[in-house]
């Protein structure tokens, strides 16, 4: 009974020992009398008790890392304070057991010196304008050699880069001075615009008054050439209808009657002006030789 009990223990140990289950992202090596057999994928899996065991866990997921702040010096010869953040993931279980003996610590040296080495070949405002670069040149550098160690380097990120005080005050002045040098170009870029747009305005509107002007004065002379063109007609319509009248049956009366009344009418405005002197004819034969020569005047148009 108690070697049947003992053989069940033995038994059950056996089978739990034998059985092992793999997490989803996860790889476990296996090495066999202390040498490397297999690489456990996730799922359940069945290996020989006491004879094979688990000798390291990896986990296939990616894994940030905390690249601790180191001082870089720059072309210029200037001392930053960079800190950065890594992300790897481990696509080979077996190298990443037996390639390195610690691989995080390989990566975060190699990181380092790498950074170091980035960085020395820029001068300090080319470290804070390349970010991009810095990081792209730093994964390079650092999966080349972590293919070794059945790991691949995805990304790396600059956190801060904190040059030495004096250097910030400076930067800052600079800063300072360069938004001053904006704000002055600024203003005399609004003021020549200003200008400009007052010059295109006064030109503008002394261009429509000239052409107000321009236009007011042919207005004005198209209406003077249009008055002078009805008077024109209207004279020349009452001339025709005068001697319309004239070469009718007493025509030659009516004209000596006007003409008489014209000359008497004369003679009676000169009489009303006290300051004209006033020469009356001596007899009234000489009235009516001026209405005769007048109608001779009037008998020769007539008459060409």
């Amino acid at each position: 009974m108690e070697i049947a009990l003992v053989l069940f223990v033995l038994a059950a140990v056996f089978v739990v020992q034998s059985v092992k289950q793999v997490p989803q992202q996860n790889a476990w090596v296996i090495e066999r009398l202390g040498k490397y057999d297999r690489t456990l994928t996730p799922g359940l899996n069945f290996i020989f008790p006491f004879i094979d065991r688990v000798a390291y866990k990896h986990s296939l997921k990616e894994i940030p890392l905390d690249v601790p702040s180191q001082v870089c010096i720059t072309k210029d010869n200037t001392q930053l304070q960079v800190d950065g953040i890594l992300y790897f993931q481990v696509t080979d279980a077996m190298r990443a057991s037996y390639g390195s003996s610690n691989y995080v610590v390989a990566i975060t040296q190699l990181a380092q010196t790498s950074l170091r080495s980035v960085i020395g070949r820029l001068e300090l405002d080319k470290t804070f304008e390349e970010r991009d670069v810095i990081n792209a040149q730093v994964v390079a550098a650092i999966d080349e050699a972590a293919l070794n160690w059945g790991v691949k380097v995805l990304r790396y990120e600059i956190k801060d880069l904190t040059p030495p005080a004096d250097i910030l005050r400076a930067m800052q002045a600079q800063i300072t001075a360069e938004r001053e040098k904006r704000a002055l170009i600024a203003a005399s870029e609004g003021r020549r615009q200003e200008q400009i747009n007052i010059a295109t305005g006064e030109r503008e509107a002394f261009i429509a008054r000239s052409e107000g002007e321009k236009q007011a004065e042919i207005n004005q002379a198209q209406g003077q050439a249009a008055a002078i063109l009805a008077v024109a007609q209207a004279k020349a319509e009452a001339i025709r209808q005068i001697a319309e009248a004239i070469r009718q049956p007493g025509g030659d009366q009516a004209v000596q009657l006007e003409v008489a009344e014209k000359a008497v009418e004369a003679f009676r405005n000169v009489a009303k002006d006290s300051q004209s002197t006033l020469i009356v004819p001596t007899h009234m034969g000489e009235v009516s030789a001026l209405i005769a020569s007048a109608m001779r005047l009037v008998q020769a148009g007539r008459n060409p």
